[in-house]
């Protein structure tokens, strides 16, 4: 059949929605409703790990302002699932809602969730899938590396100067950011399944890397609290806490790590601390997303953000890029800056 001119803008605006959404353990997805004139009469996007998907939240949407999606077009960035995870499968809320036609962007990698255009095929929506297909796998491309990879997708978090500073020569380290900061990276511990640091930062800052509500409550659900490395943590380190939710992995190596939280059913960590941990995942390719709260200091001297990356020559350089999602690549929090990069694309090798 082909697209028509209001199905492509309103995959754009698709891409658009599906951009302000945050990463981790769900791809970033938008959706559009179309009327059959092709007006827009809903949309919706993903905010991340158990809120509605896009497509539930463009019918809710819809439902809300009153508004009949009977004989509509459902345009939305990814196939949509055909799964019952912390929601509902968005491919039966589509065909419940009377969705006559449906046109997605990339298909869904994730063989737990595939399947959803087929079934709605079956039950006789029409539907057509490809359109700007690119653009949508570009904007998911290392969630669809860990989910072929069976891993977790991986955050990692620093706290540093200008310079790329965790702590001083003599190893002090609070704080280097501000209060504002240290609560808005709150909000990303409340969306991951684990929070994964070093034995040195254990002994060194004896952190209780719990996830808090905004009012500095502690949060009903807590991720799990995890430590890599071969030194023992004391019985009284406070990560250990008293809920059961601590563990410790005694190895340096980040893919044995990922392995085993994916085996307990992670699939998002964030690895705060320290640099040689976080620099052990950058050097093996395993890290998805950066995001580098940077104060306006400088030490000069001291612990480096990212240590042990193996680089000795500008060949070597690890290049990411600006990542919007989330709401932007650099915000001003407090007096201090968020900075947030993704990983540059594997290039595509074409088959001659």
């Amino acid at each position: 059949m082909g697209f028509s001119q209001a199905e492509h803008a309103a995959m754009e605006q698709a891409l658009q929605l599906a951009r302000t959404g945050v990463r981790g353990a769900n791809p970033l997805v938008g959706a559009v409703i179309l009327s059959p004139a092709g007006q827009v009469l809903a949309t919706g996007r993903h905010r991340g790990a158990g809120t509605p998907h896009a497509e539930a939240d463009a019918l809710a949407a819809a439902v809300e302002a009153g508004i009949d999606v009977g004989g509509a077009t459902m345009v939305v960035t990814l196939e949509p699932c055909n799964h019952t995870g912390r929601t509902g499968p968005c491919a039966q809320a589509i065909l419940r809602a009377g969705i006559a036609r449906v046109v997605y962007a990339a298909a869904d990698t994730n063989n737990d969730a595939a399947g959803g255009a087929a079934m709605l095929a079956a039950a006789g929506v029409e539907v057509e899938g490809g359109l700007l297909a690119e653009e949508s796998r570009d904007l998911n491309h290392r969630w669809a590396a860990a989910v072929a990879a069976h891993r977790p997708f991986v955050t990692v978090k620093t706290a540093q100067t200008l310079d790329g500073r965790t702590a001083a020569a003599d190893g002090t380290s609070q704080w280097i950011t501000s209060p504002e900061a240290r609560v808005d990276a709150q909000g990303l511990r409340l969306r991951a399944d684990a929070i994964l640091a070093g034995t040195g930062t254990v002994q060194a800052d004896n952190p209780m890397l719990t996830a808090r509500n905004p009012d500095g409550s502690d949060a009903e659900d807590q991720p799990l609290r995890v430590v890599m490395g071969h030194t023992p943590v004391p019985a009284g380190a406070r990560i250990r806490g008293t809920d059961g939710r601590f563990l410790q992995l005694t190895t340096h190596d980040p893919a044995v790590v990922l392995a085993e939280l994916y085996a307990r059913g992670v699939r998002h960590v964030m690895v705060e601390g320290g640099g040689t941990v976080a620099g052990a995942f950058l050097r093996a390719g395993l890290a998805d997303e950066l995001l580098a709260y940077t104060a306006p200091a400088l030490l000069g001297a001291g612990t480096p953000a990212f240590a042990g990356l193996g680089i000795t020559t500008m060949a070597q350089v690890q290049r990411w890029r600006w990542d919007s999602a989330g709401g932007g690549a650099a915000v001003p929090v407090g007096p201090d800056l968020r900075l947030h990069l993704e990983p540059l694309p594997e290039p595509t090798i074409e088959r001659q």
